[in-house]
């Protein structure tokens, strides 16, 4: 790492924690080795300045629309923290080959399915392109939900900070299970992933996966010390 990419990291992050109360507790659960695709919510900008400068110092790669290298000074920044260009809309054969090559290289991928940003927080549909690239490279799935931060620009105008929660889940692998990989299939199996993630949500928050009861599990490998997120939402909902 330069000084530079030190100093621009460590202003990011500082300036993040000023504007933000970021509870992080709960990064501690990523793997500090390993190639590792993160499957995140996308809200709004906050969440690439707060998460990529709190999972330092591990390797990470991350998509993002190309139009973002319009912005000099944004095209710097990805750049520097292993940014892929995506052209949104397409099959990007380029960029997906970028992303197997950061698994490759036991880096984290950071992909967020929904493939544009909510705004106010509440999950969408999940697009299949990360299927392929689990099924390809092998690599552990981890859910992660960030939240609470949709209102940033409200609370900026009324000069209040604004609260970011991280959750992170269990990891998981994917599998065809020796079926033949469809349509369908992949959007079966990018469902199975977002209700996984949804599961770290509050209710409020889960969009079209609001129904965790609906999940289903079936091209989805826990390890055996492991649990389904979503089983693991359920039981604890079942009790409150």
């Amino acid at each position: 790492m330069t000084l530079t990419s030190r100093l621009v990291n460590a202003t990011i992050k500082r300036l993040a924690r000023m504007l933000c109360r970021v509870d992080d507790e709960q990064v501690v659960r990523i793997p500090t080795q390993g190639p590792l695709t993160i499957i995140s919510n996308h809200i709004n900008f906050l969440e690439p300045l707060v998460v990529y400068t709190h999972l330092l110092p591990r390797p990470m790669a991350f998509f993002a629309k190309v139009e973002s290298w319009d912005n000099k000074l944004i095209g710097f920044v990805f750049d520097m923290w292993g940014g892929i260009p995506l052209k949104r809309g397409s099959a990007d054969i380029g960029a997906i080959r970028l992303g197997l090559e950061a698994l490759e290289n036991g880096m984290i991928l950071a992909v967020a399915p929904e493939g544009t940003r909510s705004g106010d927080g509440v999950l969408g549909k999940g697009h299949p392109g990360v299927v392929i690239m689990a099924l390809r490279s092998g690599a552990p799935l981890l859910p992660m939900a960030c939240y609470q931060h949709e209102k940033f620009w409200d609370n900026i105008t009324h000069l209040r900070r604004t609260d970011f929660r991280i959750a992170v889940g269990h990891p998981f692998t994917l599998h065809a299970n020796d079926m033949p990989v469809t349509r369908e299939v992949r959007q079966q199996m990018i469902d199975e992933v977002m209700y996984q993630m949804a599961a770290l949500l509050p209710p409020s928050y889960r969009g079209p996966y609001a129904n965790l009861s609906e999940a289903t599990e079936t091209y989805l490998r826990f390890p055996e010390a492991s649990v389904s997120n979503v089983q693991q939402t359920l039981d604890r909902e079942a009790l409150s």
